[in-house]
């Protein structure tokens, strides 16, 4: 058995028996990320020096009973847009093309407690904008499933390194789906949980009140298991909650009798591939076959999440972002006649097109004259669309859905129609939008070979609902990878 083939959970147990050496991991790691990064560009930045160091030391501390904890010697990836101290960090955009941390994202330190080696920073959206993985100022990522399709985004380089084994588990950030929907299009499994769970501090804001940290995996044991080490509260972020009960691998048994799940009737109409929707639904059965009671239901203003969503977060990505003004950090145009100038052309040269369009729908959205029309509006959307879970989950454990409306497109297809990619969002936003946790998790292949990804979401600080749901459902089917991972860089045996 190679290396690869473990899961981090597995792999962590094999180190702490002496079965394998932390430096071995990520030797392998390395290994396959030499072989197939030409091919799929998951990294903007590996760190092999810092790597290889790294897991001398925690093999040192795990050798002196130091570190116990199950992520121990695992190596991870993170994705560009958390602060990594010593590290490049560039949220995949020119205007952050130089710019390193003098500290570290507080999901990540956690991780580093916990004993895990970062191997690098993978590629994404600018700015964490898009579906696709399309718009970085670093190239595309492709899908290791089919190198001619999208990973999806924005997390996408963090779901295509978990697929093609170039890490064994990747942190991403979920705005309105990032985690989800290229967890889905990668055939992974990804959480995001509620709003303030793990700390923001050090995650380069895209949508302040939307922006979530969450593990992409390649199961639910392992996402619950990295959930666990990285949700704490944190006095440096104020949205951070106090939460007594992160115990989440407690919900991995395979027993789902009693549960009750909705399946929204709006998830399964017009714009679902027929594919798709049969994944879905089989996945249904199998929960129902092992005692959960399942029925549909109408979750009404589920039409209104795109458009408020949008609205919300431009507004918030316009103010974010105008600190990227190239006076104290990042990228600063080489000719410029005075302050004005420098800003404009600064800006100008540095974000790419996806970044300026939204920016600019940000500003228009809270500028005099629409603050009231459009951003007041669309909060009190946010609102209702929230109450509207809170009735449904009165009578619900846990909604049932689609992560997406289609596997993933070919390269190309979404960025020459930005409202399609916008679209392509329906069914993860208003996760974000009511503060839910919600995960991903692989449920089948279309006829052209892409993975579909079922998306299971609870109500608030629910974590182990979503979880015990995806465990029971995980546990009628084993995971698959694709076979470009396994023809990689993973010899070592």
């Amino acid at each position: 058995m190679s290396i690869l083939d473990f899961t981090a959970v597995e792999l962590g147990r094999q180190i702490k028996e002496r079965q394998l050496s932390v430096r071995e991991a990520v030797e392998a790691s390395l290994e396959q990320i030499r072989a197939l990064e030409p091919e799929l560009n998951c990294y903007v930045t590996v760190d092999e020096e810092g790597a290889l160091k790294r897991a001398d030391m925690i093999q040192r501390q795990i050798d002196g009973g130091e570190l116990t904890g199950p992520l121990a010697g695992v190596p991870v990836a993170v994705k560009d847009n958390m602060c990594t101290e010593g590290l490049l960090t560039t949220c995949s955009s020119r205007i952050l093309s130089d710019f390193v941390p003098t500290y570290s994202a507080e999901a990540v330190r956690n991780l580093e407690r916990a004993g895990a080696v970062i191997l690098g920073k993978t590629n994404m959206d600018e700015f964490a904008m898009g579906s696709t993985t399309e718009t970085s100022a670093y190239g595309v990522t492709r899908n290791p499933w089919n190198t001619g399709h999208v990973p999806g985004g924005s997390s996408g380089g963090s779901c295509a390194a978990v697929a093609a084994d170039e890490c064994f588990f990747a942190l991403g950030s979920d705005t309105g789906g990032s985690i989800r929907q290229p967890s889905s299009f990668c055939g992974v499994t990804g959480i995001k949980p509620t709003y303030g769970t793990v700390s923001r501090y050090g995650l380069i804001a895209y949508g302040s009140s939307l922006d979530q940290i969450g593990p992409v995996a390649k199961d639910v044991t392992d996402c619950a298991t990295v959930l666990e080490a990285i949700a704490s509260h944190d006095g440096k972020d104020s949205t951070s909650l106090q939460r007594p009960d992160c115990d989440f691998t407690e919900a991995l048994r395979d027993d789902v009798k009693g549960m009750r799940i909705g399946i929204p009737r709006d998830y399964l109409g017009e714009g679902l591939d027929l594919e798709v929707k049969s994944a879905v639904l089989k996945a249904a059965e199998v929960l129902k076959e092992k005692g959960a009671a399942v029925e549909e239901f109408d979750l009404s203003l589920a039409e209104y999440a795109i458009p408020a969503y949008y609205v919300i977060a431009s507004a918030e990505a316009s103010s974010n972002l105008s600190r990227f003004d190239g006076v104290k950090y990042g990228y600063r145009a080489p000719e410029y006649d005075g302050l004005h100038s420098m800003y404009k052309r600064s800006r100008s040269q540095g974000f790419g097109p996806e970044v300026k369009r939204r920016i600019m729908l940000g500003s228009f959205v809270l500028s005099s004259g629409y603050y009231d029309a459009y951003y007041l509006k669309a909060l009190r959307t946010k609102a209702l669309i929230k109450k509207a879970f809170d009735q449904a989950f009165q009578r619900y454990d846990v909604i049932l859905g689609p992560a997406a409306p289609s596997t993933a497109p070919k390269l190309g297809e979404s960025l020459s129609d930005p409202l399609k990619m916008y679209l392509g969002d329906i069914y993860t936003i208003s996760v974000n939008l009511a503060g839910l946790p919600g995960m991903t998790v692989p449920c089948g292949r279309d006829k052209k070979g892409l993975p579909i990804g079922l998306q299971l979401i609870g109500d608030c600080f629910k974590e182990k609902n979503i979880i015990r749901a995806g465990y029971a459902y995980e546990c009628s089917r084993s995971y698959e990878r694709p076979e470009l991972a396994r023809r990689g860089g993973g010899a070592h045996e």
